[in-house]
């Protein structure tokens, strides 16, 4: 019977809470695509981007029907995306500016570049997830080449320091299976 009970109060806990986002979305929705489409400046970009945030309000699961400014919540939301939209584009753009350097027999087919894209997307998110200090550490050994010791020289700290960020970051990346 508890069980039951407990179960049908989740189902109207679910109703009201779809309830609640409807009613955001429908008095915010304008004004969250108009905002999104100033910093954007594209209509249908801006137009993905307020799914997507409305996606992530029902996701959040957050008491939303007491909200004292909706519009600082889901602009809070909408700015995360828009964070990772311009990095995603900019990551695209560098792919591909690095694959039109390669001879014509070299270029990926499009199944290879969408699985190397969404592993560059992965690192991306690992890395943008690390302390800066461990990010700068990692990036300038694996992009840059530098050894431990240049490293430690210019950053002004131990090379058992720079391990450890070294370490840090090859968990984190291995956490997410791409090393």
């Amino acid at each position: 019977m508890l069980t039951v009970q407990i179960h049908i109060q989740d189902e109207c806990k679910t109703e009201m809470t779809i309830c609640h986002v409807e009613q955001l979305y429908s008095h915010h929705r304008g004004w969250l695509h108009n905002w999104l489409r100033g910093k954007l400046g594209c209509s249908e970009q801006a137009a993905d981007l307020v799914q997507d945030t409305f996606i992530r309000v029902m996701a959040a699961r957050s008491n939303i029907a007491n909200l004292d400014q909706p519009r600082a919540y889901l602009s809070s939301i909408a700015r995360n995306l828009v964070i990772d939209h311009w990095r995603r584009k900019e990551l695209e753009q560098a792919y591909l500016a690095a694959i039109s350097l390669l001879p014509e027999q070299e270029v990926p087919s499009p199944e290879q570049s969408l699985l190397v894209f969404e592993a560059l997307e992965q690192v991306d998110k690992v890395l943008q997830s690390l302390p800066p200090a461990t990010r700068q550490v990692f990036l300038l050994s694996q992009l840059d080449g530098m050894t431990y010791a240049a490293i430690a020289e210019q950053l002004d700290c131990s090379v058992p320091t720079i391990k450890r960020h070294m370490h840090k970051a090859f968990f984190a990346c291995m956490q997410v299976e791409l090393l």
